[in-house]
C-alpha cells in the first residue's frame, strides 16, 4: 500500500516537473532553498545561542533572496556552520536553485531535450534556447571565476588581520560581494557594523565594487564583452544596461556626495578623497549590494530618497542583483521621451521596442510600487515609534529590490513587519510579473484568441 502510495505520488510530482511553466518552477525552487535554510539554521550547532523560527525564516529568506537584510547579526548569532549554510543560500540565490540544477543535468547526463533546455534559458535570462546551454555553463564559469578572484585579492588584507580565519572572511565577503546579497561576518567588535570600519581602505572597496558590479551587470552582458574581439558588436540590451549603469552610478555618487559632504556624521568626517571613494562605494552599493562604509541612519532626508531611487531601479536582468532592472526603466523613460516627440513607438539604438515589453516594464514599475507602498506602511506601524516615514520607505525599497542597506528599522521590527518583509524579499527577488504568472492558472485558448473592439478612453 505504501509503495503504491509512493509511485503515484512520485508519477504525479514528475508530472507536475514535465508540465509546470518554468516561471513556476524557478519561484518553487527558491522556495524549497528557504525552506531547507530555515530548518538548518535552527540546528543547535548552527547558532551560538538559541535562534527564534521567524528571525531563521527571516535570514533564510534574506539569504537565498541575496538581499542582506539581518534580523540579528550573522556572526554574533551563527557559528562557523551557520555561516556555511547562509552562504550556501546566497550562492544558490545569486545563480538559481534552477540554473544550478539544470548545468548539472546538461553537463552530467547530456540531457538536452526541449523540457531542460527551456528551463536552462528561463534560468539565465537567456534570448533563445539555442544559446542557453552555451550560457549557463558560461554563468557557472564567470561566477566562480570572479568569485575567487576577488577573495584572493582580499586575502593579503583579511589574512594579516585576522589570521586563519581571515581566508574564510575573504571568501564570504567576495561571494556575497558578486551575488549582491550584502552579508558580511565583520561585527566581531560592533554588530551591524558592515564595512564601516574600512572607509579608509581603497583597496577593499575597490573590490568589493569590482564584483558587485560584475554580478549586477548581468551575464548575458559579460559574454557579449567577452566576444567583442570577434563580433565588433553589442546586442541591444547590452548597450543599454552598460550606458544606463555609467551613468546611474556616477550620478548616483555625484549627488550622493553633494547631499552628505557637510554631514558630520557621514562624509563630513572625512578626507575629501575618502568622501568622494565613500560616496562612490554607496553609489555601486545601492544597486544592489546592500555593503556600507558609513552609517546610512545618520544620512540626511533628501539622501536617504536618492537611495530609494537607486536601490529600486537596481542592476540588470539575468544577473545577481534586484530592483525593477536598468533595462526596465530605460525602456519606460525612452517610450515616454518618444512619444513626447509624437512617436507612436519607442526606439533605442536604431531598434524599436515592441509594446509587449513596454507593457511588461509598466507593469513591472506599478507592481513594485504596490509592493514597497504596502511594505512601507507595515514596517512604520509595525516597528519602533522612533522610526520615521522616510526610514520605513528606505526600509521598504531595501527589501523589495533585495538591497539589504538598512538604516536601522530592521533590528526594531516587530513580528509583523518581519513576516511582510519576508514576503516583499521574496516577491523582490523573483519578480513581481513571474510571481503572479507562476500563481495564475493558464489563459483559455477561447479567450488568447477573442479579438475585441478597439475602445478610447481620453487620457492626460
Amino acid at each position: 500500500m505504501t509503495d503504491s502510495f509512493t509511485a503515484r505520488l512520485r508519477a504525479r510530482f514528475d508530472y507536475w516537473l514535465r508540465t509546470a511553466p518554468p516561471t513556476r518552477l524557478i519561484v518553487s525552487s527558491f522556495l524549497l532553498v528557504v525552506a531547507l535554510g530555515t530548518l538548518l539554521l535552527l540546528l543547535p550547532f548552527s547558532t551560538k545561542a538559541p535562534l527564534k523560527p521567524l528571525d531563521a525564516l527571516f535570514t533564510a529568506v534574506s539569504a537565498t533572496c541575496v538581499t542582506g537584510l539581518v534580523a540579528v547579526d550573522t556572526y554574533s548569532t551563527f557559528t562557523g556552520f551557520g555561516q556555511a549554510v547562509v552562504l550556501a543560500m546566497i550562492q544558490i540565490g545569486g545563480l538559481g536553485l534552477v540554473t544550478f540544477a539544470s548545468f548539472f543535468t546538461l553537463s552530467f547526463t547530456r540531457r538536452q531535450d526541449y523540457r531542460t533546455l527551456q528551463l536552462a534559458g528561463e534560468s539565465v535570462s537567456s534570448s533563445g534556447l539555442a544559446e542557453a546551454k552555451g550560457l549557463l555553463s558560461m554563468v557557472v564559469r564567470l561566477a566562480a571565476g570572479f568569485e575567487l578572484a576577488g577573495a584572493l585579492l582580499m586575502l593579503p588584507v583579511f589574512v594579516p588581520q585576522y589570521g586563519p580565519e581571515g581566508i574564510w572572511i575573504a571568501f564570504f565577503l567576495a561571494i556575497s560581494a558578486f551575488c549582491n546579497a550584502g552579508f558580511d561576518i565583520l561585527g566581531r567588535t560592533v554588530p551591524y557594523a558592515s564595512l564601516t570600519g574600512y572607509v579608509h581602505n581603497w583597496y577593499v572597496q575597490a573590490v568589493l565594487m569590482f564584483l558587485i558590479i560584475a554580478g549586477g551587470l548581468g551575464f548575458i552582458v559579460w559574454v557579449d564583452l567577452m566576444e567583442w574581439p570577434k563580433r565588433r558588436r553589442l546586442r541591444l540590451q547590452s548597450k543599454v544596461v552598460l550606458l544606463f549603469s555609467a551613468v546611474l552610478t556616477l550620478g548616483g555618487a555625484l549627488c550622493f556626495a553633494l547631499l552628505e559632504w557637510r554631514n558630520p556624521a557621514t562624509l563630513g568626517a572625512l578626507s575629501g578623497p575618502d568622501a568622494a571613494m565613500a560616496s562612490l562605494f554607496q553609489s555601486v552599493s545601492a544597486r544592489t549590494a546592500g555593503l556600507n562604509t558609513v552609517d546610512l541612519a545618520s544620512l540626511f532626508s533628501l539622501t536617504k530618497l536618492l537611495m530609494c531611487i537607486l536601490m529600486f531601479i537596481g542592476a540588470a536582468p539575468g544577473g545577481t542583483g534586484g530592483g525593477i532592472k536598468v533595462t526596465t526603466v530605460s525602456v519606460l523613460l525612452v517610450t515616454v521621451l518618444c512619444v513626447a516627440r509624437g512617436q507612436e513607438d519607442a526606439v533605442m539604438f536604431g531598434h524599436r521596442i515592441g509594446k509587449k515589453t513596454v507593457y511588461r516594464a509598466l507593469t513591472i514599475l506599478l507592481g513594485g510600487l504596490g509592493a514597497v507602498a504596502v511594505a512601507a506602511v507595515a514596517m512604520f506601524y509595525n516597528t519602533s515609534s522612533a522610526v520615521s516615514e522616510i526610514d520605513s520607505m528606505f526600509e521598504a525599497f531595501s527589501a523589495f529590490a533585495t538591497v539589504g542597506l538598512s538604516v536601522g528599522v530592521t533590528a526594531t521590527m516587530q513580528a509583523a513587519a518581519k513576516l511582510v518583509t519576508i514576503l516583499t524579499m521574496f516577491v523582490g527577488r523573483v519578480g513581481p510579473v513571474a510571481l503572479a504568472i507562476s500563481l495564475a492558472g493558464s489563459t483559455p485558448p477561447s479567450a488568447a484568441r477573442a479579438v475585441l473592439p478597439e475602445g478610447h478612453v481620453n487620457v492626460g
